[in-house]
């Protein structure tokens, strides 16, 4: 990531972010009775407003490399970040997927259903907080081990 960031970056993704939740708020997607519902498929409100979502991004990631070099914020270059699918992928995804089913909410919107009177959701953000520092504790001890001292024969 650059380091010569606009300095209106900052103010700008926070500005983001509170539209990005209410949005959020707006749509129903923080309501974790609602995100429930489409998952036992009884409200199927919510994949349109996914797929709204989706196509207005993809538009975006279409056209703007083909307007600007580089991003206007932070004069990255645009460009595909591809990852490898692998076993860690596959795991993280089943446990996000098994979280997002219990506690009725996805990461982004468990902030925004605080914001509006959820605070029941405390609980799952502490889970999500507490999973991610221990999946960097679990990282950084198999980082050590992998570059760990070599063995001589």
């Amino acid at each position: 990531m650059s380091r010569n960031r606009h300095p209106l970056f900052m103010p700008l993704i926070l500005v983001g972010g509170l539209i990005f939740g209410f949005g959020l708020a707006y749509s129903h997607m923080a309501r974790p009775e609602v995100v429930l519902d489409f998952l036992q498929f009884d409200d199927l409100g919510l994949p349109f407003v996914m797929f709204g979502a989706a196509i207005v991004s993809g538009i975006a990631f279409a056209i703007m490399p083909r307007i600007r070099d580089s991003a206007p914020l932070t004069g990255d270059v645009y460009r595909r970040r591809l990852k490898s699918f692998d076993r860690n992928v596959l795991i993280g995804g089943g446990i996000f997927g098994v979280g997002w089913g219990l506690s009725g909410i996805c990461p982004g919107a468990a902030y925004a259903s605080l914001g509006i009177g959820n605070v029941a959701i405390l609980w799952a953000l502490v889970g999500m907080f507490a999973g991610a520092y221990l999946q960097g504790v679990w990282r950084s001890k198999r980082v050590a081990a992998d570059s760990g001292p070599a063995s001589a024969d």
